[in-house]
């Protein structure tokens, strides 16, 4: 079975990083709750949740009945690789509460990606300009709470932020083993996965500097990190 994801091409750059709808999520893991900002993606034939954020944060996922590929709109295999696992959990977008079921690939660039599914099921209003989205359908309504229907989309590149801080923020001991990532220049890009495949993430330059063969130069990030301490 072939999974045409058209909007793959353009996830993966990241040419037009502004463009996305990101909205704040909250996911109902087995042993905790997890906020991160998923992007809302009318290009995707389907849903889907990563791999490796599954797996931190201990949300369950079965076997699916079929392993198949992903293929891109040209008919080559994405790098999202085959996908052997679905995930079921409780989500929460503002007031609106539902259970989410997922497909698990590795996602290069994005924890959780909500597409064409998600948007035939709940035929939310999205008001682009004021970045407003309001669940009006009844299956829309059906598990919302007592709140108001409506929540805003986020700035791509603060939620891309917000989502870094997310994956580096896992504690692994009793003491704070978090990277820190800070913009100290508004333009500044965040750092960030460029495949599944890679080893780690890509920073970006902030200046334009040309450097002559054999040359070295000290190009600005505009960002800063901060190791945990003792590495």
């Amino acid at each position: 079975m072939r999974n045409l994801y058209a909007a793959l091409n353009n996830t993966e750059a990241l040419n037009n990083e502004k463009d996305h709808i990101m909205v704040t999520i909250r996911l109902h893991g087995t042993t905790r709750q997890i906020t991160i900002n998923a992007i809302i993606d009318s290009g995707a034939t389907e849903d889907f949740i990563d791999k490796g954020f599954c797996s931190k944060y201990n949300i369950r996922t079965k076997q699916a009945k079929t392993i198949r590929e992903v293929y891109l709109a040209d008919g080559r295999p994405s790098a999202m690789g085959p996908i052997a696992h679905t995930a079921k959990v409780p989500m929460d977008i503002g007031s609106h509460r539902e259970l989410a079921i997922f497909p698990v690939p590795k996602l290069p660039n994005h924890e959780v990606i909500l597409g064409m599914p998600w948007l035939k099921q709940h035929s939310p209003r999205i008001d682009c300009g004021q970045g407003k989205i309001t669940f009006e359908s009844e299956s829309g309504t059906t598990w919302c709470l007592k709140e108001s229907p409506a929540v805003y989309a986020i700035p791509e590149d603060e939620a891309r932020e917000e989502n870094l801080k997310v994956e580096f923020g896992v504690a692994q001991s009793k003491k704070d083993q978090r990277i820190k990532v800070k913009k100290l220049d508004p333009q500044a890009k965040i750092p960030t996965r460029e495949s599944a495949q890679a080893a780690g993430h890509d920073l970006y330059a902030n200046q334009s500097k040309t450097i002559p063969a054999r040359g070295q130069e000290v190009v600005r990030t505009g960002i800063s990190i901060t190791p945990p301490g003792g590495t």
